[in-house]
């Protein structure tokens, strides 16, 4: 049964957005369709405030936290441009924040923005087209210095209660629940409330959106709306996959990278105890609870709009699928955007679609304007390089979790998928190899290789569609006394897709500029243009999971394995929505260590696999039925049946599309 959205904005505008509203329809642009007789009037705020003459300034906030503990509260910096034309009438604004750790120590976007300041002190630059586009059309933009960074007191504790606390505090303010001062060290207070309606949107990529989430999972009042994009849902998922470790399995050097040189020498204490609280052996402990916000979607009162590559290597899938699932579960109002690219801000593969889309949800969430955005499809998905369709609802409302079976081949480690389970005591043996990872195995997949084990459908007949999160199951017997596993969804067959494991990851940098918002001559709305980078391939990896073996009993704790005897888990794959095409096949590879993506055990294993007892539970469009008739082959003599879209998916549309109810 499918789940009642909760929507949030009719039910919490405050009073202010609505009054603010009401005074912003005087200098709202009242747009209708060219050629569209006795269409509703669409409103959308337009620039026609002055972004030179726009107030800057600098306020710290008191966070009430102490994190490097030299006895005095915490104070964040928040940088503020804001239009002067409502604040001279009276009239109160919604602020637009991005809360980074990365303003000073590594920039921001494509092009690694820095903030600068004056002699002054005040803010000259803030990087990214947040500011100049929006603040000439009536928003404050905010971004805010998370704790330990750049202009900013206490450590950095990557994800923990400083982090999020040092966005929230802000929030606080701009309600009238928080004090801040003019100065880092300085008594004179700042208030936010004469000119802040305290409605509030959230954006951000990477950790900024990670923060984003975080907050939102607080459950503050006056945060209206979050934009996560490419974000962590849960920082045990960004180090760990069911206790196997991925990259360099510690926050600690996080922390680090990004405080400021004066947070770095006060603030090691700080990052041994994240080291001690966070062990390699990735075992949870109550310093993951503290960074997981899934465990507290149910708080969240503002809507959500989820951006995540499907390829991205960086923050994985899997974290936008399982906050999206809560979400869901929550009732929470919501939209999302999922591309081809790895860990790419959507402003560098969708731009002109992009900014349109988030004037338009802002203008929503944040100023009340009935634009449809809220009633338009929930999903856009890029099918082929710049090529989208979308979705009414996602997952479709047709998905349904079907099982497929492995099952023995020709050829060792060359087996079938399909519905019917294994026999009894069939099996498929493999070494685990650290020099070799998916693409590898992929590569090898008709080839009787010894470091993974390959199941393979017949040619599908018709496309086939994942849309969802996949469980695969294994029982395996190792070695060794300890053992990883991978299990990967592999589409075999020829495609041209994004290159997301180049520099770029699925995007190429060219130098002609285009422009989005008001410039200065210190903070330049103008921004090098991309174009998507291709590669042809033979295969695509659709998704992807891992697991320490020795989690069989407890994801949430490993044990010493005993060679020679069996033990069964369920690896959780990242979320995807992929069609495989007709004349393509779809594979279950299951592997040892995934090369550049996880840290290999301290033994080599091989592991057997009980077929009978493996099997994979994948999100099908249609479901069992649909996997029936993409499976069923040809009969003799007949023509094969002709192409046709996969349950729920519209036509694919270049990027570029208008958007329906929106002038062109």
């Amino acid at each position: 049964m499918p789940i009642r959205v909760r929507r949030t904005r009719r039910a919490r505008l405050s009073c202010r957005t609505l009054v603010t509203a009401a005074a912003a329809a005087l200098t709202t642009a009242l747009l209708t369709p060219s050629g569209a007789q006795g269409a509703p009037v669409v409103r959308e705020s337009a620039p026609v405030h002055s972004y030179a003459d726009a107030i800057r300034e600098s306020v710290w906030v008191d966070t009430g936290l102490d994190g490097d503990g030299d006895g005095r509260a915490d104070r964040v910096a928040a940088d503020i441009i804001r239009p002067r034309e409502p604040a001279a009438a009276g009239r109160k604004i919604p602020v637009i924040m991005d809360a980074s750790p990365y303003y000073a120590c590594c920039g921001r976007g494509n092009e690694s923005q820095k903030k600068t300041y004056g002699a002054d002190g005040d803010p000259v630059q803030f990087p990214l087209f947040y500011d100049n586009y929006f603040v000439p059309r009536g928003y404050a933009f905010v971004a805010v210095d998370l704790a330990g960074t750049n202009r900013s007191d206490g450590c950095d504790d990557v994800g923990g209660r400083s982090d999020v606390q040092s966005a929230k505090a802000v929030v606080d303010w701009l309600n009238g629940r928080a004090r801040a001062y003019t100065s880092r060290t300085g008594h004179e207070r700042a208030r936010a409330t004469t000119w802040s309606t305290g409605d509030v949107g959230m954006i951000g990529k990477s950790w900024d959106g990670t923060i984003a989430n975080g907050v939102a999972a607080t459950g503050v009042e006056g945060l209206r709306t979050i934009v996560p994009i490419g974000a962590i849902s849960s920082w045990y998922d960004y180090f760990h996959s069911q206790g196997a470790p991925l990259y360099d399995a510690n926050p600690s050097w996080l922390s680090d990278y990004v405080n400021s040189p004066e947070a770095s020498e006060r603030c090691g204490a700080v990052q041994d105890r994240i080291t001690a609280a966070t062990p390699y052996s990735g075992d949870w402990t109550p310093a993951w609870t503290e960074r997981d916000h899934v465990r507290d979607a149910g708080k969240v009162k503002a809507s959500v709009f989820v951006v995540h590559g499907q390829q991205d290597l960086n923050v994985r899938a899997n974290h936008f699928g399982q906050w999206w699932d809560a979400l869901a579960a929550h009732g929470v109002e919501r939209k999302i955007w999922l591309s081809q690219t790895g860990h790419v801000d959507p402003f560098d593969f969708r731009r002109a679609d992009w900014v349109r889309t988030l004037h338009r949800w802002f203008d929503h969430y944040l100023l009340g304007h009935e634009n449809g955005i809220d009633r338009e499809p929930m999903a856009d998905i890029e099918r082929a390089p710049d090529r989208w369709s979308t979705d009414r609802f996602w997952p479709p409302r047709t998905t349904a979790p079907t099982e497929l079976r492995p099952g023995k081949g020709a050829a060792p480690g060359v087996g079938t998928l399909g519905r019917t389970p294994a026999p009894p005591g069939a099996t498929e043996t493999f070494t685990d190899d650290p020099d070799l990872g998916e693409n590898d195995w992929a590569a090898g997949i008709d080839s009787p290789t010894p470091a993974k084990a390959g199941f393979v459908t017949r040619t599908l007949t018709r496309d086939l569609r994942l849309s969802g999160s996949s469980r695969v199951t294994v029982t395996a017997t190792p070695t060794t006394r300890t053992a990883h596993l991978t299990a990967v969804l592999v589409d075999l067959g020829p495609d041209t897709i994004r290159d997301y494991a180049a520099p770029g990851e699925g995007i190429t940098t060219l130098t002609e500029r285009t422009c989005w918002g008001a410039s200065t001559s210190g903070d330049s709305a103008c921004y090098k243009e991309t174009e998507a980078h291709t590669a042809d391939v033979g295969h695509t990896v659709v998704s992807r999971g891992w697991a320490d073996l020795g989690t069989w009993a407890d994801p949430r704790k490993g044990r010493p394995l005993t060679p020679g005897t069996a033990y069964t888990v369920t690896l959780r794959l990242a979320a995807t929505d992929h069609v495989v095409p007709a004349g393509h096949r779809l594979a279950l590879i299951i592997g040892g260590t995934d090369k550049d993506l996880l840290d290999p055990p301290s033994t080599t294993p091989t592991l057997t696999l009980d077929l009978a007892r493996t099997s994979a539970r994948l999100p099908l469009v249609g479901g069992p039925t649909a996997f029936a008739r993409a499976t069923a082959g040809h009969a003799q003599g007949r023509p094969a049946p002709a192409e046709r879209a996969p349950d729920g998916l519209t036509a694919p549309q270049r990027s570029g599309h208008p958007i329906p109810g929106e002038p062109r």
